[in-house]
């Protein structure tokens, strides 16, 4: 359980709500992704190279800016949810269709 800035318990996680907010916007910049998951821009990139490391995002730079792959298929993490993939949860909570070919480049 995370708590939020007023002190109110969120149900997603620092992490979950990154995750979100990328696949909501796959060119924002660390600043816009800090805001709209409500945690610090350090917090953020760090919670961006766990996702990473984990494998449900790539980066790709064009230039000065980075664009983000989200990897629908990839599985949560949790017991519970095993077998379960990330690209259904996404999209309810993005309110977009979630698939490799509209979230920045797929990986070659």
């Amino acid at each position: 359980m995370t708590r939020g800035s007023d002190g109110v318990w969120t149900l997603l996680t620092g992490h979950g709500h990154v995750l979100v907010a990328i696949a909501k916007n796959p060119d924002s910049r660390v600043s816009d992704l800090s805001r709209e998951a409500g945690v610090t821009e350090r917090t953020t990139q760090g919670i961006i190279n766990d996702l990473e490391s984990a494998g449900y995002i790539s980066r790709h730079r064009t230039g000065r800016r980075t664009t983000y792959t989200v990897h629908p298929d990839r599985g949560f993490r949790h017991s519970s949810q095993a077998g379960l993939a990330i690209g259904p949860f996404l999209e309810v909570l993005a309110q977009t269709r979630i698939s490799q070919s509209n979230l920045g480049r797929s990986d070659e």
